[in-house]
C-alpha cells in the first residue's frame, strides 16, 4: 500500500515536471490523488528521503529533478515566487543577490537574500540557503521592484537604485563597507538617478546620507546630486557615522578623519573597493 502511494505520488510529480511545474502544495496533491493527509505525508516523506522532494515550508513542496539531484534542490530562483505567494507575503530578491543578478558582484553570494513583509526563519534547501530580511514599507518602495524572468516563470527583484539603498540599510547582510563600495561602483551605470531620488523619500535619512556620501566619494555626481535634492526637501538631519560597525568598540574605534558637511557624515576609514 505504501509503495503504491509512493508510486502514485512519483507519477504525479513526473506529470507536473512534464507540464513545466516544479512546485505543488499538499492540498493540490491530495485532491489530485484522492488520498488522505496521512497517506500523502507518508508517501512524501519517503520521496524526501530519496531526495526527490524538499519541503521548505510546511505544506509546500519543491520537486528535485534529476538534473539537480547532486545539489539537493533546484535554485531558489525557480520557486521563490511560488513560495512567497503560498505564504501570502510581499517580497523581492534583494541585496547581494540582486546585485549579482544585475551583474555587479565580484564574489559568489553565499545566501539567496529575500526582503519580505513577513518575518521568516532561514531556509536550508539542498546546497542553497535562503535568508529573509524584514521590511514593512513595501508600498513606499514598490516603484523600485522589477519582474525578472526565470526558468520557471518570474520573480520580483529590486532595481539597481533600490539595491543600492538596501546595501546601506542592511549592512550586516552586505559584506562590509568595502564590499558595498565595490558593488555600488559596478552598479552605478544601471542606477536610475530619478528613481533613486524618489525611493529615497521613503527611506530613513541616515541611510540616504551614507549612500549620498559614498556616491560622492565614488565620483557618481549625477546620482549623488539627485539624492541630495531629495534629502534636502525633508528638513533637518543630524550627523551619522558612515560605518556604524567601526564606531562601536570604544577601544579600537579609529579617530574621525573626515566630517563631511554636505551629508553630515563622519568617516573613520575610507572604503577600499576592489579594483
Amino acid at each position: 500500500m505504501i509503495s503504491d502511494l509512493r508510486s502514485k505520488l512519483s507519477v504525479y510529480i513526473g506529470e507536473l515536471l512534464s507540464a513545466g511545474r516544479t512546485v505543488f502544495t499538499r492540498q493540490e496533491a491530495q485532491h489530485a490523488l484522492g488520498i488522505t493527509q496521512g497517506a500523502f505525508l507518508d508517501a512524501a516523506e519517503r520521496l524526501q528521503r530519496r531526495n526527490a522532494l524538499i519541503s521548505p515550508r510546511r505544506g509546500f513542496y519543491v520537486i528535485v529533478s534529476p538534473q539537480f539531484a547532486s545539489w539537493g534542490a533546484p535554485p531558489p530562483s525557480w520557486y521563490i515566487d511560488a513560495l512567497m505567494r503560498y505564504e501570502t507575503a510581499d517580497y523581492y530578491v534583494g541585496l547581494l543577490q540582486a546585485a549579482a543578478f544585475h551583474g555587479a558582484s565580484h564574489q559568489a553570494v553565499m545566501e539567496f537574500q529575500v526582503v519580505s513583509a513577513k518575518r521568516f526563519p532561514q531556509i536550508k534547501a539542498g546546497r542553497s540557503r535562503i535568508a529573509f530580511y524584514f521590511r514593512k514599507d513595501f508600498a513606499l518602495i514598490a516603484p523600485g521592484l522589477e519582474e525578472r524572468k526565470t526558468e520557471t516563470g518570474f520573480m520580483k527583484l529590486s532595481s539597481a537604485a533600490l539595491t543600492a539603498l538596501d546595501l546601506l540599510r542592511y549592512p550586516r547582510a552586505s559584506g562590509g563597507i568595502d564590499n558595498v563600495a565595490t558593488i555600488i561602483k559596478d552598479l552605478s551605470p544601471q542606477i536610475n538617478s530619478k528613481q533613486l531620488a524618489e525611493l529615497a523619500q521613503g527611506i530613513e535619512k541616515p541611510v540616504v546620507q551614507r549612500l549620498g556620501y559614498l556616491l560622492d566619494w565614488l565620483g557618481e555626481q549625477k546620482s549623488a546630486d539627485k539624492l541630495w535634492s531629495s534629502l534636502s526637501t525633508r528638513g533637518a538631519f543630524g550627523w551619522v557615522e558612515f560605518n556604524r560597525a567601526e564606531a562601536k568598540d570604544p577601544v579600537f574605534t579609529p579617530e574621525v578623519i573626515e566630517r563631511n558637511i554636505r551629508w553630515r557624515v563622519m568617516v573613520r576609514r575610507y572604503p577600499e573597493p576592489d579594483s
